[in-house]
């Protein structure tokens, strides 16, 4: 992780921590490393969630952007995904988008991606790095007619929208669902692409007024769709986050089925058309230990990597895997995109659902979970730094790790997006990993806080 960019682009409390200032330095920083002898005035697109801070902190892109010579398309609101898809549809050089995900409104954040659609690798990242934080590199200033344009594009959701559309192998027509849109970018999206896929669609949480994004709904607050799909008798939910690039699903019984459980079915329906590349699935140390067996008795192989979809994109490159994301609801199709896609996540789900006219709740039984315990701890930002030495939290670890066995896991690692350290546990005895996961949160909140 570096010093300014984490495991999902930099991030920081509006107007503090991520300030215009910033933001306009980071502007010129990646503008000077687009700028070449062959690529004079690079074009950028910049896209926004629906976040208060998202027009402040475009309007200092855009000044840092073409203040360095840069061109800027402007594509208003729209989801992470679409960035990265339109850059190469708009032919452009590379795409900003600011957001800050699943994070309250008054966070936010600057994720950029390359000419390919794909997060910018770390060496260049710790290159910006250098320009904005170490003042060692004058910024570039272009004068009169080298300063950089900006064109707002009002086709970009539309586009977006009939790429998902024609990625979709079969409709959605006779389904009943539920859309829930965090009142985030899924907001200008999701109505328009589920109702063109045939879908009779219920749309939940999409009137944005600045601060209620992610406001009790959405991925992160899966129980208000639980509760609607029930009452409603519908064949299933599907939550979005704020920027749109997760995607978690509720089945027709009411019951949460999570990126691991959309991975697998995802999966085990390419294997079977003999679509899944070298028969393996990505995922991450935060996979549920029931995927791995899943993996096991299916024939596949589980391949993991650290948490962050960025860590499961490259291996997917580097090895030729063409699926692969995280619990949280990353799911990564790179035979359709270059990044997490929850609207395509969720569109691919109902189409596989309605093309075999199953129930989700049947379905998703192709996978048994083992019971897992997940504690967020608060730390000082002192206190992640001392997470990665501290003994007395080593220690713990270790004590956890030893009463456990080859009957459960723990996994202790501090967040790459929020001043936290997160705490997991499997195993078979739920009783027994939420009483150590407490003991283990106590310790770091007393060394760590």
């Amino acid at each position: 992780m570096g010093r300014l960019f984490g495991t999902d682009g930099a991030r920081g409390i509006a107007n503090i921590e991520l300030t215009p200032e910033l933001a306009m330095n980071i502007g010129r920083a990646v503008a000077m490393e687009l700028i070449s002898d062959s690529v004079e005035h690079p074009t950028f697109l910049i896209g926004k969630d629906t976040r208060l801070s998202g027009d402040m902190l475009e309007g200092a892109l855009i000044a840092g952007l073409t203040s360095a010579g840069a061109n800027v398309k402007l594509l208003g609101v729209v989801p992470t995904p679409a960035v990265a898809f339109l850059i190469g549809k708009y032919n452009a050089d590379a795409g900003i988008m600011i957001s800050a995900s699943h994070n309250p409104f008054e966070f936010n954040g600057i994720k950029i991606f390359s000419d390919e659609g794909f997060k910018l690798p770390d060496d260049l990242e710790e290159q910006i790095e250098k320009i904005v934080l170490d003042n060692k590199i004058p910024y570039k200033k272009a004068v009169d007619g080298d300063i950089g344009t900006v064109e707002r594009l009002n086709c970009a959701a539309d586009d977006y929208i009939d790429h998902i559309a024609d990625s979709i192998p079969s409709d959605l027509k006779g389904m009943k669902i539920a859309v829930d849109c965090s009142n985030g970018s899924s907001s200008v999206t999701a109505k328009k692409l589920f109702e063109r896929l045939g879908a009779d669609v219920d749309v939940l949480y999409a009137d944005p007024d600045g601060v209620n994004i992610n406001d009790d709904c959405g991925s992160t607050h899966i129980e208000n769709l639980q509760k609607y799909v029930i009452e409603n008798k519908l064949d299933a939910g599907l939550a979005f986050d704020g920027d749109a690039d997760r995607c978690l699903a509720v089945d027709d019984k009411g019951q949460l089925v999570d990126g691991d459980y959309i991975i697998a079915i995802l999966a085990a329906d390419l294997k079977s058309r003999g679509k899944l590349k070298k028969n393996a699935v990505v995922g991450t140390v935060m996979t549920n230990m029931g995927f791995n067996k899943f993996c096991d008795d299916n024939g596949m192989k589980f391949v993991s990597t650290k948490v962050g979809d960025r860590y499961v994109l490259e291996t997917m490159i580097r090895e030729g895997y063409n699926i692969g994301g995280e619990q949280s609801g990353h799911v990564i199709m790179l035979d359709f995109c270059t990044t997490g896609d929850g609207q395509l996540t969720g569109a691919m789900l109902m189409s596989l659902i309605n093309r075999r006219n199953a129930k989700l709740s049947s379905i998703a039984t192709l996978m048994q979970r083992y019971p897992q315990v997940l504690l967020n701890v608060k730390v000082s930002s002192d206190g992640k730094l001392a997470f990665y030495t501290d003994k007395a939290v080593k220690n713990e670890i270790k004590r956890v790790s030893e009463i456990l066995g080859e009957r459960g896991r723990i996994l202790v690692r501090a967040s790459g997006t929020e001043p936290l350290v997160r705490v997991m546990l499997e195993g078979e005895d739920l009783d027994e990993i939420t009483k150590l996961a407490k003991e283990t949160a106590k310790v770091v909140e007393e060394r760590l806080a």
